[in-house]
């Protein structure tokens, strides 16, 4: 199947000062061979200046006639930094490893495409998260859990597929700065428990090599039963010795096949995954058997905090899904080995629109911890809704956890500020698949871009990032640039408006996730309810209730504990309020439900009526493909509002102030 080149489209051109004299390139390897990733670099390089500026770049030892881009390895920057700058119309990339170099190459190329001047540049950027995760949830029959832009391009059939879209990902992936993949998915089965055997070995070493050609680590999802799935023993027991002798017996085979390997990526005891539960184990005996077995090669075990009781009752007031992660990991902290990372959503449900900030953030201490997101759009219009997520990630890394007085943020903790760890980082569900476009919708490439920046510079904004990737993706234009701007920083605000109020979530399709049915799972086992009445809506996770409030640190705790000073955007996950109580806005919780369901019409009316203007100015392919997701999202807004607001007027009795239709 063809495929665009997305944000690094080197067809698009452009001018840019200071460019005009760069002839060559110029590289100093402290004396070593260059290996694949300055090779990479300098290829990029060469790519971008032709197609975009017109220039042929020519590789020398030294700098010849006029001027160049010279690669530079040095001593005394930071791992995988870059520092680029330019004297007397020279550009030099500085970094201490090659992995700096092809990041700094990267961001000459971003410069020049966004139309910088290359006079008096000086950068330097070192990356604050050590790991950079792409989280994919391919099945290795094609198929993708939660994937809505076609299928898989790693899998098809039970084979693996390596091919030229495979080195395209490559540099998409690495042109941001992310430094881990994970091929598969998380609820491993079939064909996908057989990757770790000589079957498929060969092919992911193939897969690993490309990658490491860009500084991506390798991570496989693993099977915990995979003893006895793949027919050598009858237990996954992980006080076991002829488990424990099995897996190492196993991880010496995969690393010694795949050197770039960087680990694996466990969901255990969650969702009817297997795993230590099973045999009155831990979560730590689980992880810490497979991190013995993986330490020898340098391996990482990547341990997803996602586990909690699938089987609950909706009549129990008290088990709370939202509790789970907390109580089966905070009695564990500082019991894991180093090279085992815990994975940890950044809310205690599932990605939900807006959800409070997973209480483990600041609850565990002794523990390498890497904060989970989810650009694959699951709860959030599936990629067919415009919803931008880097506003959302923005406030959860700045979330501050009071684990300490100072440097206590999410972000502190997972760049390894808080506790001086190295094995931590950010980790999303990727949003890709093998549609022309990689992401479904146009604008969902957005949510794969920013993740990168962000993980990589936190410090950016999201407009800074959203600014960038309108550029990179389509050329600099004004109208373009404002329009598609204003409907990126809109989106997410729009999507929380008409779909779940004040943070209760959910109100989704049973099993797809998608469009509204807000008893949907009112009445099910998974443990997510709203628990409307003709009164009031909401879950009490009080002290009065399931106590999860009081999970967190002071004073957020006693702020999410009380109904008076809870946020209003979280009021009805922490709390069973009336519909008649007024909000910090003025505003009842019922009129608030229909004002903003209302409003996020408006929203959405708003950014289609400003995006139709973009005919003819964008490229008509991809204007016709947003055409298409945009006249849907219009349409199923108001679907989203006509059902919200008809249920709560039916529940409470309580009409619209402003007399609008409610049906």
């Amino acid at each position: 199947m063809e495929f665009e080149q997305a944000w690094l489209d080197y067809t698009k051109k452009a001018s840019c000062k200071g460019s005009e004299d760069i002839k060559y390139i110029c590289v100093k390897t402290r004396g070593e061979e260059q290996d694949e990733l300055i090779k990479n670099g300098i290829l990029e390089l060469q790519r971008a200046f032709a197609g975009i500026l017109g220039i042929e770049l020519t590789v020398c030892q030294n700098l010849g006639e006029g001027h160049g881009i010279c690669l530079t390895l040095t001593e005394g920057i930071q791992t995988e930094a870059y520092h680029v700058y330019e004297n007397k119309g020279e550009i030099t990339i500085e970094a201490s490893d090659s992995k700096g170099i092809l990041y700094g190459a990267f961001e000459l190329i971003r410069q020049v495409r966004i139309g910088n001047p290359l006079g008096g540049l000086d950068l330097f950027k070192a990356p604050k998260m050590p790991m950079r995760m792409l989280n994919h949830w391919d099945n290795m029959d094609g198929s993708i859990e939660r994937g809505y832009s076609g299928e898989s391009f790693f899998f098809k059939q039970d084979r693996i597929l390596v091919d030229e879209r495979t080195v395209t990902y490559a540099r998409l992936t690495a042109s941001v700065g992310i430094n881990a993949v994970v091929i598969n998915n998380v609820n491993v089965k079939d064909a996908a428990t057989w990757l770790i055997t000589e079957r498929y070995l060969d092919k992911v070493k193939e897969l690993s090599d490309i990658f490491a050609g860009y500084g991506i680590k390798l991570y496989m999802s693993l099977n915990y039963a995979a003893p006895i799935e793949l027919g050598e023993l009858d237990s996954a027991d992980p006080l076991s010795e002829d488990v424990r002798g099995w897996w190492k017996r196993q991880m010496e085979l995969v690393f010694n096949r795949v050197p770039n390997l960087g680990g694996f990526l466990i969901k255990a005891d969650s969702e009817g995954r297997p795993g230590p539960f099973t045999y009155g184990r831990t979560h730590a005996d689980g992880a810490n058997m497979l991190a013995e077995a993986a330490a020898p090669y340098g391996g990482k075990i990547i341990w997803r905090c996602f586990v909690y009781n699938c089987q609950q009752d909706w009549r129990d007031y008290k088990t709370d899904r939202a509790r789970s992660g907390y109580d089966n990991f905070k009695g564990l902290d500082g019991e894991f080995l180093d090279n085992v990372i815990l994975q940890i959503k950044n809310g205690p449900m599932d990605f939900q629109v807006r959800e409070p900030v997973h209480p483990l953030f600041g609850g565990m201490t002794q523990t390498n911890q890497m904060l989970e997101v989810q650009i694959a759009q699951e709860y959030t219009g599936q990629q067919r809704h415009l919803c931008y997520l880097i506003p959302m990630f923005k406030e959860v890394l700045k979330f501050r956890t009071y684990v300490q007085e100072q440097d206590d943020t999410v972000e502190d903790i997972v760049s390894g500020r808080t506790f001086g760890q190295h094995n931590c980082g950010m980790a999303a569900v990727a949003n890709t698949g093998d549609d022309a476009n990689w992401t479904g919708h146009d604008m969902a490439a957005a949510n794969w871009y920013g993740f990168g920046r962000l993980a990589f510079e936190p410090e950016l904004s999201a407009e800074e990032i959203a600014k960038e990737w309108i550029r990179l993706t389509f050329g600099i234009d004004k109208q373009v640039e404002e329009t598609l701007l204003f409907m990126l920083m809109t989106s997410w605000k729009a999507y929380e408006e008409y779909t779940s109020p004040l943070g209760i979530g959910w109100m989704v399709n049973p099993n797809y996730h998608y469009g509204p049915s807000v008893d949907g799972y009112e009445y099910s086992r998974w443990g997510t309810y709203h628990r409307a009445d003709h009164m009031g809506i909401g879950v009490d996770r009080s002290r009065e209730g399931t106590g999860y409030a009081l999970l967190y640190n002071e004073p957020n705790a006693s702020v999410y504990d009380d109904k008076e000073k809870c946020p209003d955007e979280l009021l009805l996950f922490f709390h069973h309020i009336p519909y008649t109580w007024k909000l910090k806005s003025g505003k009842t919780v019922i009129q608030h439900i229909y004002d903003t369901h209302f409003d996020g019409v408006d929203m959405v009316d708003e950014m289609v009526e400003r995006f139709m203007k973009l005919e003819g100015i964008l490229p008509q392919k991809p204007y016709l493909r947003m055409v298409e997701r945009f006249t849907h999202q219009k349409e199923h807004a108001r679907e989203w509002r006509d059902q919200i607001n008809a249920y709560f007027y039916r529940k409470s009795g309580i009409s619209d102030e402003k007399g609008r239709e409610i049906y």
